[in-house]
């Protein structure tokens, strides 16, 4: 039997995520169906971990095993075949048996894009926070750096978490603008549910001048939701790698 990893890529606006649910449509399952297809036989997948309705991938990892013949590099062609053209299976190989998308991860990358602009782009609606107050870039990239390092990001989680730790190591915070459009990449060893948009929401509120940025390290040790700035909207997200 053959361990096949894929690196997928998709746009999220139309499914409820990544994992699989009952009564709405995930990329799991149009995936699962996809692999199934080509395969011949029922296959489990599993992803690094999920994204939420609407949020993107440019880089998900997810495996299965197989019986099938088909070369595992052929697999990223077959299944495309069968896939929507908001799903993308970007590559396909052979991992060594014990590998497993999520818990041999040591890490993740994600993006953040904010349209920073009076008026909104039809272009970017589906794939940015708009939003129309001045921002204040420089604050939001000199408050960030309290964000580095192992911290407990316990407020900065949404609730609904079954996780037992909340301490997380965030490694690197890139900022990247181009005209009005700002990339905020966070690279770490783990994320918490909805982390990424939280921190960019309390970004966003100090740059707009609502929250102080000095105030920022002692919301961080508060460990309190409340504390916190606004979650972010999840189109601006993007599951940009997974670390291995």
């Amino acid at each position: 039997m053959k361990n096949i990893q894929l690196i997928i890529a998709y746009k999220g606006t139309r499914y409820a995520g990544w994992q699989r649910q009952p009564n709405a449509l995930t990329v799991e399952e149009v995936l699962t169906g996809a692999i199934e297809d080509v395969t011949g036989e029922a296959v489990t997948l599993y992803g690094s971990g999920r994204t939420d309705a609407g949020v993107h991938a440019l880089g998900q990892s997810a495996n299965f095993h197989t019986h099938s013949r088909v070369p595992p590099e052929r697999f990223a062609v077959a299944i495309n075949t069968r896939l929507p053209g908001d799903i993308r299976v970007l590559s396909s190989c052979e991992a060594p048996e014990g590998f497993h998308s999520r818990y041999s991860a040591k890490g993740k990358v994600y993006t953040y894009q904010l349209y920073l602009n009076p008026v909104a782009s039809p272009f970017y609606a589906e794939y940015s926070w708009h939003i129309h107050y001045p921002v204040d870039v420089s604050s939001m990239k000199d408050a960030s750096a309290a964000f580095l390092g192992e911290r407990d990001f316990r407020g900065f989680m949404a609730a609904g978490s079954s996780v037992r730790g909340t301490v997380r190591t965030i490694r690197a915070i890139a900022f990247e603008q181009e005209g009005p459009l700002l990339r905020i990449t966070y690279t770490g060893n783990g994320f918490l549910y909805n982390m990424v948009r939280i921190i960019t929401g309390t970004l966003a509120e100090i740059g707009m001048g609502r929250i102080k940025a000095e105030a920022l390290p002692g919301i961080i040790a508060s460990c309190e939701r409340k504390q916190a700035g606004i979650t972010a909207p999840p189109q601006g997200l993007f599951l940009r790698e997974v670390l291995y």
